[in-house]
């Protein structure tokens, strides 16, 4: 029991003794907002309608850039509040990279029904300190930033508290649980990746030799990748035409249409197996297909403006850390010999400009983050997708993970959009007990007012912009 969910339980039992009621029927008050206005650094920057029953709020938070010398300077990070009750428990939710200003609630919210916090990653625009320092971006400042946020909630928030997120924002969840274990009763991370050793990419390789329902469906994505290489003079002036007429560039990042192009070519197979689902096999185009036919596909599942200088540029605090901490994976290439001419370009430094130092690898980074999940994690949840590159390397639980409250689920046949939702019956209603029984909702009628289906709140598209992690 982490040292918030013994305070909760004493706090629980005083409310009932002096109230006579359960929290839940007590009057809010004071305000929320005149709550959050008197938290010293926190700004209100808007508040925004949303479904009744819940209030949304766009806030700043005032964060040092360097948490171990604070006299460096500071930043304002942004971050949303979905308020659902004083009397809820919270969950603490990231993205990894950006953070959305427009209400949503995540799965783990939704099953507890609770309040949800959103970060935005410190060197996100516009969470990113002035000058930018480079070498402040670590998983270990992250943790801290997420760390100042719930100590300075918590007096609002009382209850239990979780985290979550998807891709990168799992792995960030993860980590802020490694350096500040007691902040949170439980952590839910989808879809993340876990690359212990950057050099050893042989999990990757094997990935994409044995996924999907038919072999042939890699064995035609293998071809169409050649086939695009072998048509290199063509599809490269389609690539600047519309460059052209779009505006792109290609000058601060990968350097060229060429090159960025050959980037495009070596991601589609890794691209259409994160994203696509599995019967869109059939629509890989043939080799003898037009070239136009080629390069809408091509667009379709890579995103020709994805590798250019424009869609390069909020992504390249996630390719600083793949550079530095985090670590990059490998695709195959051996059936593409002949006809590749930049070596070394499939890793996560290809896209830092120049004018970014980028610090030696820290090579010490993932193996210590491995080995406290192995030996010391506790309530963790891990759902990966079957069929989602990402998942070849995930998190290992280790020996002992039951006794630890620690479960890994994978979806079949998902890829990364996995989550809950998507599971096994019997691994479903495991992971749903898990996340109840950490938020201290486990003993709640299951209908509960906030598990009723909100569209305005729970039917969220999924982004439709591309994402590299």
């Amino acid at each position: 029991m982490s040292w918030r969910a013994a305070a909760l339980s004493l706090l629980t039992a005083a409310a009932l003794t002096l109230s006579g009621l359960p929290a839940a029927a007590q009057t809010e008050s004071p305000d929320i907002r005149e709550r959050l206005e008197a938290i010293p650094g926190l700004t209100v920057v808007e508040e925004r309608a949303t479904e009744p029953g819940f209030r949304y709020f766009v806030l700043s938070y005032r964060q040092p850039a360097d948490h171990t010398r604070p006299w460096r300077g500071a930043f304002e990070q942004r971050l949303t509040l979905l308020h659902r009750g004083f009397d809820r428990p919270t969950v603490l939710q990231t993205s990894g990279y950006n953070v959305r200003t427009t209400p949503a609630r995540s799965e783990p919210t939704r099953l507890v029904d609770g309040n949800q916090v959103s970060t935005e990653q410190r060197f996100f625009t516009p969470s990113r300190p002035e000058p930018a320092d480079w070498d402040l971006l670590t998983i270990r400042q992250a943790a801290a930033d997420h760390h100042r946020i719930i100590r300075a909630l918590d007096d609002i928030y009382r209850g239990a508290w979780l985290s979550t997120g998807g891709s990168k924002g799992g792995m960030t969840s993860v980590y802020h649980r490694r350096f500040y274990p007691g902040d949170l009763d439980g952590t839910i991370a989808y879809v993340a990746p876990h690359d212990v050793v950057d050099d050893e990419d042989s999990a990757y390789l094997e990935f994409f030799e044995t996924v999907g329902d038919d072999p042939s469906c890699q064995a035609t994505l293998a071809d169409l990748q050649r086939e695009s290489l072998e048509r290199r003079a063509e599809l490269v002036a389609y690539y600047e035409q519309r460059a052209r007429e779009e505006g792109w560039t290609f000058d601060t990042t990968i350097g060229s249409a060429d090159a960025a192009f050959e980037m495009l070519v070596l991601d589609t197979a890794w691209a259409f197996w994160q994203y696509q689902p599995v019967d869109r096999c059939a629509d890989v185009p043939a080799t003898d297909a037009d070239t136009a036919d080629i390069a809408a596909f091509l667009d379709e599942v890579s995103g020709f403006d994805f590798y250019t200088d424009q869609g390069t540029e909020p992504y390249i605090p996630y390719y600083y850390q793949a550079s530095t901490q985090l670590g990059t994976p490998s695709v195959p290439t051996d059936h593409l010999d002949g006809l590749l001419r930049y070596p070394d370009l499939y890793q996560a430094s290809s896209y830092i400009p120049d004018d970014i130092e980028l610090f030696p690898f820290d090579r010490r980074a993932m193996p210590d983050i491995d080995r406290w999940v192995r030996t010391r994690g506790t309530e963790l949840l891990f759902v990966n997708g079957e069929y989602d590159p990402w998942g070849a390397e995930p998190f290992d639980t280790g020996r002992g993970a039951q006794r630890r409250d620690t479960l890994s689920f994978v979806a079949p046949r998902a890829n990364h959009g996995a989550n809950i939702a998507q599971l096994t019956e019997a691994d479903r209603a495991a992971a749903t007990d898990a996340v109840r029984r950490w938020a201290g909702v486990a003993d709640e009628v299951r209908t509960l007012r906030g598990s009723e289906y909100i569209p305005a709140l729970d039917d969220v598209p999924e982004e439709t912009e591309r994402r590299p992690l």
